[in-house]
């Protein structure tokens, strides 16, 4: 009899628990590639991140670099830094300036049916009118009249003519400015 040691099921790991080598690269990739998202920002844009000021710093001299290779390497330094960086809020500031919020999609296709409504129903603007009782009516009954009147000429139009669509857009701005000074 010998005294070999049986393998336990302890032995088959190791007792490491923690991730894969190569998930750690690939969470070392994804932290590079949102660096190189921060170098392509505005400056006042990166003011709006919540970013170490030694982050801060290496995105605003990787973004004056010119160089090919000094460019990559500041990249490369940017996405080490982003180890400390709170990656998830970064991350959905820039998904919000990319697709914008929910919210706004929603509050947007609001007032587009809020316009068509309007140039195709006329007691929608008594209504409208007592949601924002402080709402220039000649501009607003000038803005539908003159869509109207686009819309109808815009009918009549041969394939491959371009409709018009100034009032149309002019409408939808005012109900926007409508919008933004009432949930101010």
């Amino acid at each position: 009899m010998s005294n070999i040691p049986t393998d336990t099921p302890e032995d088959d790991d190791h007792g490491y628990d923690g991730p894969s080598k190569s998930q750690v690269k690939r969470e070392m990739l994804a932290l590079q590639e949102l660096g190189k998202q921060l170098v392509e920002l505005s400056p006042d844009q990166l003011k709006q991140l919540p970013l170490a000021e030694k982050l801060h710093d290496a995105v605003r001299l990787a973004q004056r670099t010119t160089s090919r290779e000094g460019r990559r390497r500041q990249i490369h330094y940017v996405g080490k830094l982003m180890r400390e960086a709170d990656a998830d809020a970064i991350r959905q500031q820039l998904d919000i300036w990319k697709n914008g919020s929910r919210e706004q999609t929603r509050a947007m296709h609001r007032l587009e049916a809020l316009r068509d409504l309007l140039l195709t129903d006329d007691d929608a603007l008594t209504g409208l009118l007592n949601e924002y009782p402080g709402a220039d009516i000649q501009r607003l009954r000038t803005l539908i009249r003159e869509g109207r009147k686009e819309a109808k000429a815009n009918a009549l139009l041969q394939p491959g003519q371009d409709p018009q669509r100034k009032h149309y857009r002019a409408l939808f701005q005012a109900l926007k400015s409508l919008n933004d000074s009432e949930s101010q």
